[in-house]
């Protein structure tokens, strides 16, 4: 442990999932974000989009790494089923035909991540499969207009209303589902 009390971690996202799951897990880090297009190449395999994506954000804030034991932390979340990509919603209309999509199978849930720093890139993904029961669309209706998903992969989250009420089973970590696959994230950071 004393090995990551002595690295300094940037966390190059925005998002206040990922920046809860680190303070949970005790990680000691400052936010540093850069704009990046979330684009990436047709051709490229479904579960290779998240780390792509990661590791392109990471890139894109490398001036922020300074000192010999800073560590970059980048990441992204895809939702993925039936080999199509679901990512954040456009709109509502968008929110609700991807949740309609979703409803009453199991979809995988890819977080991608990249650590950098002065010296080494590590890339790595969690998988976790979530297995959705069926909604009824006034259920979708009452989840998009009370919890307005549109800034999540799959226009939902596990720890709100359709995580507790309509996810009947998951195969791999719920942090990953939220956003960082933490268990990995240690893991590699103690390695790194």
């Amino acid at each position: 442990m004393q090995k990551l009390k002595d690295k300094k971690i940037i966390l190059a996202s925005k998002s206040p999932r990922r920046s809860q799951l680190l303070t949970e897990a005790g990680f000691d880090f400052e936010i540093k974000v850069k704009e990046v297009e979330e684009n990436y190449p047709a051709d490229l395999k479904a579960e290779e989009v998240a780390p792509f994506l990661a590791r392109k954000k990471a890139r894109a804030s490398t001036d922020f790494i300074t000192q010999e034991n800073e560590i970059l932390l980048a990441a992204d979340s895809i939702v993925v089923l039936n080999n199509t990509i679901y990512g954040k919603p456009k709109d509502y209309d968008d929110a609700f035909n991807i949740i309609r999509t979703l409803s009453g199978s199991m979809h995988k849930v890819i977080t991608g991540v990249c650590l950098v720093s002065k010296t080494k890139e590590r890339v790595f993904s969690g998988i976790s499969n979530v297995y959705m029961n069926e909604l009824s669309d006034e259920e979708i209706e009452y989840y998009i207009k009370t919890y307005e998903p549109y800034d999540k992969a799959g226009a939902y989250a596990i720890q709100e209303w359709i995580g507790l009420c309509k996810i009947a089973k998951i195969e791999g970590t719920y942090s990953n589902i939220m956003g960082l696959p933490v268990d990995l994230v240690f893991d590699e950071l103690m390695k790194f």
